[in-house]
């Protein structure tokens, strides 16, 4: 029973030690990546706006086909 919970613990730590931050990342690569997805993430952000408010009927005050 011992080496059972045992080796729960240790593969638990295992899979909560591996990840996206590795060490194979310098932290000045590991920072711009991040930076990189947050830009990334507010472009994406401004998009779903833009399509949320334009997702609207055309006007039909218009004297041009517009569908």
């Amino acid at each position: 029973m011992k080496l059972i919970v045992l080796l729960a613990l240790l593969s638990g730590c295992a899979l909560l030690s591996t990840g996206c931050a590795t060490p194979a990342y310098s932290a000045k690569e590991r920072d711009a990546r991040i930076s990189r997805i947050h830009r990334y993430d507010a472009r994406q952000a401004v998009d779903d706006w833009d399509v949320f408010w334009l997702e609207d009927r055309p006007s039909h005050n218009t004297v041009w086909h517009v569908r």
